[in-house]
C-alpha cells in the first residue's frame, strides 16, 4: 500500500537515520480512501550503514553523513564475481561493515561456470575470513544455489551487497524462478557489468525468505566500523596485547608483537596494511562525522524537552 510519513517525523528525527528504510518496521496508520501514514519508526535489530561524502573528494570532505542501506536483516550476502573484477580486499571492506550491522556474513563468489577452476579465489576468501561460509554458485546453470538454501528459510531476511555487474540481479533472478531484475550484459574490455539496480527493493522468495537488493557500490566507505574490524582483524589486535609496552606503536618498538609476526611472515605484511588502511579510514570518518552527530543529537534533546513542556500544559 501507499503511505507517507506522519508530520511528526519532521518535527523529531535529527539524522537521515531516524527516517525508514528499507526493511524497517514501522506502525501503520491505516487509510482504506488514500494514503496510510507511517506513525513510528521500529527498534533496528541490526543495520548496514556506508559513509556518503556527499559527492566530495577525500581532500575536500568537510562533514560526512550516515547513510543506511538496509535494516532487519539475518545475512548479508557479499557477492563478488569470479572474473577479473574479483579482489580480496573488497571482500575484506564489506566484511568489516557486515560484522559492524551485527549479523552473519556469506561471501558468494558468481560466474563460477566461466572460470575452469576456482579453487584460488576461493582459498583466498577462506583465508581471509576462516569463519565466514563461501559459496561458489552459478545463476546460469544452477550450480551451488542449493547450498543456500540454509539461509533462505522462511522469516529470514538477506542483503545483497556488491558492485555493479557482479550478478546480483541474475543471483535474485535465479533465486525467484523468474526475471524480476533486467540483467545487463558485461563489458568485454573491463569484465565490468553496467549498472542494473538503480534502488534499494524488497522481495519475497518462493521460499518464504526476502531478499533486500542494493545498488552497487563502486566505494564502500566505512562509517562508524570499530567492531567490524575488531572482528575481521581480531588475529592482529590479539597481537597487540603481546606487545612490551602498552602505548606499542608497532613501527620501532622493542619488543612488539606485531613487528616479530611481520618478520617470521606469521603476519602477512597485505593483511596488516589492510588493517592500517580501514582503521586510518575508520578515523577519518569518525573525525568528520562526530562533532554534527553531537550537536544533531543536542538538537533532537532540546526539541524533545520542548515537546515535553507544551505536553504537561495541557488541562
Amino acid at each position: 500500500m501507499t503511505a507517507v510519513l506522519k508530520g511528526t517525523f519532521y518535527h523529531t528525527a535529527v539524522n537521515r537515520e531516524d527516517f525508514p528504510c528499507v526493511g524497517d518496521f514501522v506502525f501503520l496508520q491505516y487509510n482504506e480512501n488514500g494514503a496510510s501514514s507511517i506513525a513510528k519508526l521500529l527498534p533496528r535489530r541490526s543495520k548496514f550503514s556506508r559513509a556518503d561524502y556527499s559527492g566530495h573528494a577525500v581532500g575536500y570532505v568537510k562533514t560526512i553523513l550516515e547513510q543506511v542501506v538496509a535494516t532487519n536483516f539475518d545475512y548479508v550476502f557479499i557477492v563478488s564475481s569470479l572474473n577479473w573484477d574479483f579482489k580480496v580486499s573488497r571482500i575484506m571492506r564489506y566484511l568489516t561493515q557486515a560484522w559492524q550491522s551485527g549479523s552473519q556474513p556469506v561471501v558468494i563468489l558468481t560466474k563460477a561456470d566461466l572460470i575452469p577452476d576456482f579453487s584460488a579465489p576461493l582459498a583466498e576468501v577462506q583465508k581471509i575470513a576462516p569463519n565466514v561460509p563461501v559459496h561458489a554458485v552459478s545463476s546460469h546453470t544452477g550450480s551451488g544455489l542449493d547450498g543456500l538454501s540454509e539461509y533462505l528459510q522462511p522469516g529470514k531476511t538477506v542483503v545483497f551487497l556488491g558492485m555493479s555487474g557482479v550478478g546480483k540481479s541474475s543471483l535474485l533472478n535465479a533465486l525467484m524462478n523468474q526475471e524480476v531484475m533486467t540483467v545487463k550484459a558485461i563489458r568485454e574490455d573491463d569484465s565490468r557489468g553496467r549498472h542494473t539496480t538503480t534502488h534499494r527493493q524488497l522481495f519475497m522468495l518462493p521460499s518464504g525468505a526476502m531478499v533486500i537488493d542494493t545498488p552497487g557500490m563502486g566505494e564502500l566507505g566505512l562509517f562508524g566500523a570499530d567492531d567490524g574490524i575488531s572482528a575481521g582483524f581480531n588475529d592482529v589486535e590479539e597481537l597487540f596485547t603481546q606487545c612490551r609496552f602498552n602505548d606499542c606503536r608497532h613501527q620501532t618498538e622493542p619488543g612488539c608483537a606485531v613487528l616479530a609476526a611481520l618478520d617470521d611472515r606469521s603476519l602477512a605484511p597485505e593483511h596488516w596494511e589492510r588493517y592500517l588502511v580501514q582503521k586510518r579510514e575508520n578515523k577519518f570518518v569518525d573525525d568528520k562525522s562526530g562533532s554534527l552527530m553531537n550537536k544533531r543529537a543536542w538538537q533532537k534533546s532540546i526539541a524533545m524537552r520542548h515537546k515535553g513542556k507544551k505536553g504537561g500544559n495541557k488541562k
